[in-house]
This record gives C-alpha cells, sequence and structure tokens, in this order.
C-alpha cells in the first residue's frame, strides 16, 4: 500500500523518469526507425533508470500516474525484468483505460516471458476482440502472445488466428478506414520491441 504522499511522490518522480530526453514519447516503434542516429544512447540511458528507480517508485507510477507515466514504467520492467509487477501490468493491460499505455504492457509481458504472462495477453483477446469499438492494443496482444507461444513452445494464439477465431471477426467489425495488421506482421513488430528492450538491458551489463 502506498502512501498518503504518493501524489508529492509522483511530481518528484516525472521529471527523474519520464521526461527526461521525451523519453516517453521515445518508447515505441520509431526507435525502429533507421535514421535514428541516438538508438543506442537512449536504451543506455533507459537501462541505466530502470536500474536505478526502485520497486516503491515504480509502484507509484503505475499506480498514480496516467498513461506517460505508465507507459514509461512498463518499459522499466520490460528492460529489469522485475516480475512483481507482472499482476499490475497485466491487471492494467485488462482494464483497457487508453489507447496508449496498453503497447508497453505487451511488451513487458512478453519480455517477462512465462505462461502467467501468456494468460493475461489471452485475457485480453479473449475480451477485447469482442470490443472492435475499442480498437486499441489488440494486434499488440496478439503479436505479444504469438511471440510467446514461439519461446514457449505453446499453441495458445491459434484458436484466435484460425479461419472462424475471434481475431478475423475482430477484423470485420473494426469501423471504416481503421487498419490492422496480419497476425505475422504483428508478431514480427512485437518481437522488434522486445528486442529493444533486450538492447536496452544488456547496454547496461557490466
Amino acid at each position: 500500500m502506498h502512501r498518503p504522499d504518493d501524489a508529492n511522490a509522483l511530481t518528484e518522480l516525472i521529471p527523474r523518469y519520464v521526461t527526461p530526453g521525451r523519453r516517453y514519447l521515445r518508447l515505441g516503434g520509431g526507435l525502429l526507425r533507421p535514421e535514428v542516429a541516438d538508438r543506442a544512447a537512449f536504451l543506455r540511458e533507459l537501462s541505466e533508470a530502470a536500474s536505478r528507480i526502485t520497486d516503491a517508485e515504480l509502484g507509484v507510477l503505475l499506480d498514480k500516474g496516467g498513461w506517460r507515466e505508465r507507459k514509461t514504467a512498463a518499459w522499466f520492467v520490460a528492460v529489469n525484468g522485475r516480475i512483481r509487477f507482472r499482476d499490475t501490468l497485466g491487471a492494467l493491460l485488462l482494464a483497457s483505460e487508453s489507447p496508449n499505455a496498453g503497447r508497453a504492457y505487451c511488451v513487458a509481458l512478453t519480455c517477462l516471458g512465462t505462461e502467467a504472462d501468456a494468460a493475461y495477453l489471452i485475457a485480453y483477446l479473449d475480451r477485447y476482440l469482442l470490443r472492435p469499438d475499442l480498437d486499441y492494443d489488440q494486434s499488440e496482444a496478439l503479436g505479444a502472445l504469438l511471440c510467446l507461444d514461439e519461446a514457449l513452445g505453446t499453441d495458445h494464439a491459434t484458436r484466435f488466428i484460425e479461419p472462424r477465431g475471434l481475431w478475423w471477426r475482430f477484423c470485420a467489425d473494426i469501423p471504416a478506414g481503421a487498419v490492422v495488421p496480419p497476425p505475422q506482421h504483428a508478431q514480427r513488430f512485437m518481437g522488434q520491441m522486445c528486442a529493444l528492450a533486450i538492447e536496452s538491458a544488456r547496454s547496461g551489463s557490466p
């Protein structure tokens, strides 16, 4: 349980961990662009911050923060492998309160890399593939689950992408103009996101 002064703590943590170098904005697919010249330096700084932040501080970002703070905290979990935050991230993913942080939750769960993490992704897909009006993170969750299936030797994603699976029903029902990637593209993208987290973690190793 957090202390009553957590709101003040959040105000102090944001400039230390969330906004330096526009960190919260840069955590995502933009880092994959070939023209990004400072990727290695950014990932090294991310690793240093992920190692420096305490569990209590992470808890404040996730519990009291908005999407910027939660997105950044999820990447810290991905880089630093802090499994104690699995259930918190899983609950935030399932709550699906906004379209801005879910991808980061999926990255973190994939990097943690166990059946327990897959269970949250499965639960998300079971719930939100039935909600094409909430087209937030379905492709990221599917891509993450496909990555975990490959890593764990499991087959959880098959029922979603088989010919009559929920994935295709979701794709057919999303609002006009919305675009979702094919499953293999979603898997490749999430794999690239996780590779960034792994690269960041390694950059901070002695």
